[in-house]
């Protein structure tokens, strides 16, 4: 009878070697998921090209009515600094814009989440600025600050301000009742609070709110730049318009489409990187 304390071994190979495998195992387990969360959508984007170029060049359909993806591609290769440039002027209106916005809108949802009734004076004048078309407001920007970034940050402002302000709020109140009673019995003052408490409560709201507002932000100073038509990729997208050259109609959109999926990334690793104590950040 063997002890307790003895090792029983499999026959044929010492213990180590039984669990090396099953090691092994996971470890590529782990990257065959890793590899195929990738695979997936490119194999799909790569169906999709494919399909699209064979149905173009099949139906014979004209390129200004819908380019194959390697015209698009082509457009693309033949003027890149165009479209950098283009990109970095609009990336740089939508990034202002946004930071504009989350600064102010956090601030402000700070004071509505420790006053209800500044909550009810403050939220009509916010949701008035959300339901205003952009059409209406732009001429009086370019009035005030006239023709530069200026009126494309705040147009991309205010897409953005309203969910991040309702976000916020919601994540400073979102906050562990027994948490506030303990920390209320510690005779903590607010500033504690908020820092070690609703602040904390907010970053899976706040980070919700980027996820909405980056590609927002991009979208509203696109918007601006068709309403100005001085620079960025909305002029570049109404000069191929005008021109009816449409692959660089659809080389715009798909930098476009790059640009947000991207910066959408960019947060969703940051927000990892961040909450790594939440339940949003644990892959459950």
């Amino acid at each position: 009878m063997p002890d307790a304390t003895d090792v029983v071994d499999l026959p044929g190979l010492p213990a180590e070697q039984e669990a090396a495998p099953a090691r092994r195992g996971g470890a590529t387990g782990a990257l065959g998921r890793w590899l195929g969360l990738g695979f997936a959508p490119g194999l799909a984007a790569v169906v999709l090209l494919a399909a699209w170029e064979v149905w173009v060049r099949a139906r014979d359909v004209q390129e200004y009515l819908l380019p194959p993806p390697s015209a698009v591609a082509q457009a693309l290769a033949d003027e890149p600094m165009r479209y950098i440039d283009a990109s970095r002027l609009s990336l740089t209106a939508a990034m202002g814009g946004l930071l504009i916005a989350s600064a102010g809108a956090f601030a402000l949802a700070v004071v509505m989440a420790h006053s209800r009734p500044l909550e009810r004076a403050l939220y009509p004048p916010a949701l008035m600025l959300k339901v205003t078309p952009i059409v209406a407001i732009y001429p009086l920007f370019t009035i005030w600050f006239g023709f530069g970034i200026w009126p494309k940050m705040l147009i991309a402002a205010l897409i953005t301000f309203f969910p991040m302000l309702v976000n916020a709020v919601i994540g400073l109140r979102s906050v562990d009742p027994q948490a506030y009673d303990f920390m209320r019995s510690l005779d903590a003052s607010r500033w504690q609070v908020f820092w070690r408490l609703r602040l904390p409560s907010s970053l899976p709201y706040v980070f919700a709110a980027l996820r909405i507002s980056v590609p927002l932000s991009l979208i509203g100073a696109v918007v601006a730049e068709f309403l100005s038509g001085t620079s960025g990729m909305g002029q570049l997208i109404l000069i191929a318009n005008g021109d009816f050259d449409t692959p660089a109609l659809f080389g715009a959109v798909v930098v476009l489409a790059a640009l947000g999926v991207t910066l959408t990334g960019a947060v969703s690793y940051l927000e990892r990187r961040v909450l790594t104590w939440h339940e949003s950040s644990r892959g459950v």
